[in-house]
């Protein structure tokens, strides 16, 4: 049974969900700091290349595709990474339900390698000069291998830590996973705007752009090598221990139909997640420099620092989420974007630096809400047998429809409508479906996940302590 029961209107939690009956599972504290440190480290991965890609695409436009008309060229090279998302709900459909039959670890470790493999060779394909319509063609393969994997990823990582985290620290130590977003993302970003500053145009044409791929096949390995040293979730595999035979496969209809009103919750959280985090790392450089007409240099620098003043809070709103609860926290985010979207955006249409940066802090810090609470509230919408395959289905469908393509519909609304203020009442449409979700969802702090017994921590080693901070 999902926890997803709540009464229409009901203005106070919801009762708690039936959970399994049981003794309570043990944790052991190195195994959890493990199984984070792989999860995230994967995570890391998938936003480098996004990074990397974002910031590389007008070189990689002259690379891959025939030369003449660079609008032509980036436009084509945005197609090679919008792609990337037709494929996810395929890849969360065939990776979720696998990861369910049989385990988690096994899937994440054909993820891991399938991801690290897609970047890796991108930085091996030849120029568009040397071998013609090939280099295209070869990119958009590589970009559908890195999408389809990506699609079995994300859910995956944050139903391994919600499994392996005990019960009343499970917001913080999936809030880990997103600061391995942040990380990847700024290093992908901080490498190609330290080779773009050191190398010519010519030697970034010809051979610089090729380094952060070719970097994703040591991440990879150092990856895979985490992820296959871990034990299955102990979720999991008390699930397969009810059974004295293989455990008998979930059909995808009953984690579509079975499930249905959490993964309209699941849909609804991911939205609002997902537009107002495209909307701010991705969208947001783009906006400035084009429709504002800011220095683009320094639009870029204020992205990253935004990301850095995310990555420092995120480890203290994962706790917070563990004290107060998911539901306020997302609750807060929501209320904060439908009420300073638009005097944040005013800030940043101001123009000057720090303007600007006051509008982006804002917007960061009301985004940390979701990215703080999200990891550890999606897979408590689902009980056991089906929560690797049904939050994969409605994460990426979500993603795919609408956090995927923010940049597109808003520019496309801008043009349309000719309002500058469109980014923000885009983002307090996505916080109003937000608020509905967070209305019906069930509180999940400090409870055991639906079909698992409760978890609590183990007694940690005497020693001195490394990082206080630190999974």
């Amino acid at each position: 049974m999902s926890a997803v029961a709540a009464a229409p209107g009901s203005r106070t939690n919801p009762a708690p969900v039936p959970r399994a009956a049981g003794a309570p599972t043990t944790t052991d504290p190195a195994l959890v700091r493990r199984a984070v440190k792989a999860a995230a480290l994967g995570n890391a991965m998938e936003w480098f290349d996004f990074g990397v890609y974002s910031y590389i695409a007008v070189t990689l436009g002259k690379v891959f595709f025939p030369s003449g008309n660079p609008t032509a060229q980036l436009l084509s090279t945005f197609g090679a990474f919008a792609a990337a998302f037709l494929v996810r709900p395929l890849g969360g459909m065939v990776f979720g339900p696998l990861g369910d039959r049989v385990g988690r670890q096994k899937v994440l470790a054909v993820t891991m390698i399938m991801m690290a493999a897609g970047t890796f060779a991108i930085g091996l394909i030849p120029s568009y000069a040397t071998i013609g319509v090939w280099a295209p063609v070869l990119l958009l393969a590589a970009r559908l291998v890195q999408g389809f994997s990506t699609g079995g990823e994300y859910a995956g990582a944050s139903t391994f830590i919600a499994e392996y985290a005990p019960d009343r620290r499970r917001g913080f130590l999936g809030s880990w996973l997103e600061f391995g977003t942040l990380a990847g993302y700024i290093g992908g970003a901080g490498l190609v705007t330290l080779m773009t500053a050191l190398l010519s145009d010519g030697d970034l044409m010809s051979w610089g752009w090729r380094i952060p791929f070719l970097v994703a096949g040591p991440m990879g390995i150092v990856g895979l090598y985490l992820r296959m040293r871990l034990e299955e979730t102990p979720a999991f595999a008390a699930e397969v221990a009810k059974a004295e035979t293989e455990r008998p496969k979930v059909p995808l209809r009953e984690m579509v139909t079975g499930q249905w009103r959490a993964l309209l919750l699941c849909v609804g959280l991911v939205l609002v997640f997902n537009v107002t985090d495209y909307m701010l790392l991705s969208y947001m450089p783009s906006y400035l420099t084009s429709e504002l007409k800011y220095d683009e240099t320094h639009g870029l620098l204020v992205v990253l620092g935004v990301m850095v003043l995310m990555m420092v809070v995120q480890p203290f709103a994962g706790a917070l989420t563990d004290r107060v609860g998911r539901r306020p926290v997302i609750a807060a985010g929501c209320a904060g974007f439908l009420l300073l979207s638009v005097p944040a955006l005013l800030l940043i249409r101001e123009g000057s630096l720090l303007a600007v940066a006051l509008g982006m802090g804002a917007l960061g810090l009301l985004l940390v809400c979701f990215t703080a609470s999200m990891p550890s509230a999606l897979p408590a919408l689902f009980p056991t047998r089906v929560r690797y395959g049904s939050l994969s289905i409605g994460f990426n469908v979500s993603v795919s429809l609408f956090g995927g393509t923010t940049p597109l519909v808003v520019t496309a609304l801008i043009g349309a409508t000719g309002d500058m203020m469109m980014p923000a009442y885009y983002m307090m449409a996505a916080a109003v479906v937000g608020g509905v979700a967070v209305w019906f969802m069930t509180e999940s702090a400090g409870r055991p996940l639906p079909g698992s017994a409760p978890a609590v921590e183990g007694q940690r080693p005497r020693g001195p302590v490394h990082s206080p901070a630190a999974p």
